[in-house]
């Protein structure tokens, strides 16, 4: 075969064509291509593994919770402080290591620390999931903020749990944001939250508590 009839041999084969090419692609981009592949692989495993240690080190983190919670129903505070706050060092980042710190803040609480319980409830409502527990968390701050003497910040956080509960607990928060209110010497927003209490919840139990505490607080503003 003369030199031209091979050359026109292979430029009618467009099957080799694409065979140089790909080879072609291969040296230049192959290595690239199996090293992304096997990064993603890597990362993958990795990831893996840390889900696993994630997951075994919030069940050792769960029981040694479940522990302190039990110490706490018994009345035994100070012990079930300590092993809160071992979970919250030695398990911080998963969700058993967060809810210890609202243990903790139930704790101080009942010690008479109000200061280590609002910040121990701030920061388990800072990276909470919204629930009943992150709004029980809440409603323990706002006893602590006023306890502690905080009341324009207890009225705000008693006023955001209006309705989270049932109607005989918004009755109760409504109160609690008169009383603050009263500590602050405004009485005229103090009568504005007993009336919506006897507008929205006049017939639970703290209606007729309400009722007369708004007659007081007219009495004396028109005097």
């Amino acid at each position: 075969m003369t030199l031209e009839s091979r050359r026109a041999s292979r430029l009618e084969d467009p099957g080799a064509d694409l065979l140089n090419q790909f080879q072609a692609l291969w040296d230049r981009y192959g290595r690239i291509a199996l090293g992304i592949l096997g990064g993603v692989a890597v990362a993958g495993v990795l990831g893996w593994f840390a889900i696993r240690t994630r997951d075994a080190n919030d069940a050792q983190a769960a029981g040694k919770l479940a522990g302190a919670q039990a110490l706490f129903w018994q009345g035994q505070y100070a012990r079930s402080l300590e092993v809160a706050k071992e979970v919250t060092t030695q398990y911080g980042s998963t969700p058993n290591g967060l809810d210890a710190h609202r243990l903790i803040g139930d704790n101080a609480y009942w010690t008479g620390d109000m200061k280590t319980a609002i910040a121990e409830y701030r920061t388990y409502l800072a990276k909470a999931k919204p629930g009943v527990l992150a709004e029980s968390a809440r409603r323990s701050l706002a006893y602590a903020l006023e306890t502690n003497g905080q009341y324009a910040e207890a009225a705000k956080v008693y006023e955001q749990l209006v309705g989270k509960f049932d109607r005989e607990s918004s009755a109760e928060f409504l109160t609690a944001t008169a009383r603050c209110q009263l500590a602050l010497h405004q009485p005229q927003q103090a009568a504005q939250s007993l009336q919506r209490l006897l507008n929205e919840f006049g017939e639970t139990s703290y209606g007729n508590g309400a009722r007369m505490r708004l007659a007081e607080i007219q009495a004396s503003v028109a005097h």
